[in-house]
């Protein structure tokens, strides 16, 4: 029964259902499908690929691990610092703090474990709050092992990259499950590696970057950055 009910949990935060609050982030691709560089789900699942390869592994899922085995709270204010000092671009790192911020609501709302201190931090500003060390804090404090974590990272990050895609009309809800099919094995072959340390956080993604950094002067937006 008890690996039933982590199953469930595992569902219950990986479903797009859940309010996480990155629905409204294209990550740059609205910008790029404006720019007639993301036409079809080929695009898509190339641009997918690259940001799980360049971002999320290499500083997200790092992040992630790092906020999940802070002893304390000190320790998780120095990650965050560390997420908010190397997301470069604005729209990157104002989307990031929002979803976390929406993300930790739920949370608190939920009376989840440990929530509770990092969000009285982040709401007093001695803490930026990034999406990845609130996901980090939340689901451990949910009872979700490293490893549920890192799936579910990567795995919300991809839904919310092809939710993005579908509202924007570059793909469909049968491509968008193709796409995600296709990714999967290579979201597993990302977590055969450990997550990296923080001394050896990396973020390569500089299309996407500069297409978020222009998506805040186009004159019709649906997203945010």
């Amino acid at each position: 029964m008890a690996d039933l009910d982590q199953a469930l949990l595992r569902l219950q935060h990986g479903d797009s259902f859940f309010p996480s609050g990155s629905i409204a982030f294209s990550y740059g691709l609205e910008t790029l499908l404006s720019d007639g560089h993301a036409r079809d789900a080929q695009d898509v699942e190339s641009f997918l690929t690259h940001q799980l390869n360049d971002r999320w592994a290499t500083l997200d899922w790092g992040v992630l691990a790092a906020a999940w085995q802070a002893p304390t709270l000190d320790a998780l204010r120095s990650v965050d610092d560390v997420q908010e000092s190397m997301s470069l671009s604005k729209g990157l790192r104002e989307g990031s703090k929002r979803a976390g911020a929406a993300l930790l609501t739920v949370h608190t709302e939920l009376a989840t474990p440990g929530v509770a201190s990092f969000a009285r931090a982040r709401d007093e500003g001695q803490t930026p709050g990034h999406l990845s060390v609130v996901q980090g804090v939340a689901w451990k404090g949910c009872g979700l092992d490293l490893n549920d974590c890192g799936l579910l990272g990567a795995h919300t990050f991809a839904i919310a990259v092809l939710g993005c895609a579908l509202r924007l009309g570059i793909i469909g809800h049968l491509g968008a499950q193709k796409i995600l099919s296709a990714v999967r094995p290579h979201i597993v072959k990302l977590l055969d590696r450990p997550p990296p340390a923080v001394s050896r956080l990396s973020a390569f993604t500089p299309i996407a970057e500069i297409a978020v950094m222009r998506h805040e002067a186009q004159s019709t937006r649906l997203f945010s950055n």
